[in-house]
């Protein structure tokens, strides 16, 4: 065999399948479509955002859904100066662990800001819904800093 030669073979990878969301997702989804933040109780009272049908330390099944904040405090962050083709958003943002309130796990997500000077582990920030939702995770626009959210 020639090294400059190559060998290649065509691949299709699918998925043929589809899953329902179920109760819970279902329920986190339909939140999102009525601009209101779901999270799940776990057994030793604190909150899952997102919410997951089982407590992934004891595995044991949650059902009891609460609402959290729309407000909360950046826990950690990086900067991406130039979004990829696939990114939700087309210009530079911060993606950021989020604590909102009243939830125990940290949510990833945007931070819309200029640029990253703007940004600071400890900042408040509040979500930027789209005008029109439709019960999924991209109706959140992202989240601003508190004192600049003006929905």
């Amino acid at each position: 065999m020639n090294p400059e030669e190559r060998l290649s073979a065509p691949i299709v990878l699918e998925y043929p399948f589809t899953r329902t969301t179920g109760p819970v997702i279902g329920a986190f989804m339909t939140g999102l479509r009525e601009k209101i933040m779901l999270g799940i109780k776990r057994d030793d009272g604190t909150v899952l955002l997102p919410p997951t049908e089982y407590d992934p330390v004891t595995s044991k099944a949650l059902t009891e859904m609460v609402e959290v904040g729309q407000t909360g405090e950046v826990t950690t962050w990086t900067w991406v100066q130039d979004p990829r083709d696939q990114s939700p958003w087309d210009s530079p943002h911060a993606l950021a662990m989020i604590l909102l309130d009243g939830a125990d796990t940290p949510f990833l997500h945007a931070v819309l800001v200029e640029d990253a000077a703007h940004m600071k582990t400890g900042m408040r920030v509040s979500i930027k819904w789209k005008q029109e939702t439709e019960g999924h995770i991209q109706d959140i626009e992202g989240f601003v800093p508190e004192k600049e959210n003006n929905v």
